[in-house]
């Protein structure tokens, strides 16, 4: 069973980082972790994390053990270049480019399980409405037009009267979007989370 990841976007160049990658490159998942922890370049921080990010989905969503994992596919891409300028002699400016990179990982099995993801097997049972039940849901209905509270004919749900000036845009809508605060530096943005790190 292959399990991928990526992490797009890292702001070092992507022949420093395919120094990293290409040490570790089809080997075990816990030798890869103890080299990478030896190695002394900023590009391996990344790597690691992707790794650990990786290793967590196998874990948890697949139910896969970590000592049975091993790196069939890993590679570095170029990511979209940032162009600054530097000013040079006789009023001319010359490009720098700063590169950005991708990193793309596949795990593998050694020896292949027989695990299935979560909650895929179950099927969804459909329920038929007895006449009974339907007839309650109408009796509902009326005498909620005669209150005065319109209702949804879809499924018998009362719906408020609404001020017909309030209707569109964000006040027609029970609660705003929340702004998540912004991640602090450029590692963060590349792994952002919801829950706020």
């Amino acid at each position: 069973m292959f399990i991928k990841g990526k992490v797009k976007y890292i702001r070092i160049s992507p022949r420093k980082v395919r120094l990293v990658v290409d040490a570790v490159r089809g080997l075990d998942l816990t030798v890869a972790m103890d080299k990478l922890a030896l190695i002394n370049k900023q590009a391996v921080k990344p790597v690691i994390k992707l790794l650990k990010s990786v290793l967590a989905n196998a874990e948890h969503n697949f139910e896969l053990e970590k000592s049975n994992l091993y790196l069939k596919e890993i590679c570095v891409d170029d990511g979209p270049t940032a162009y600054r300028w530097m000013p040079r002699a006789h009023g001319r400016a010359t490009p720098i480019r700063k590169r950005t990179s991708i990193i793309s990982v596949v795990f593998d099995e050694k020896v292949p399980s027989k695990t299935k993801k979560k909650g895929k097997a179950e099927k969804i049972k459909t329920v038929k409405v007895d006449e009974k039940y339907s007839e309650a849901i109408e009796e509902k209905l009326e005498d909620k037009v005669k209150t005065g509270v319109k209702a949804d004919a879809k499924d018998g749900h009362a719906v408020e009267p609404t001020d017909p000036r309030r209707v569109g845009g964000y006040r027609d809508m029970q609660q705003r979007p929340v702004k998540i605060g912004k991640p602090r530096g450029w590692f963060k943005k590349m792994f952002r989370r919801m829950a706020g790190e």
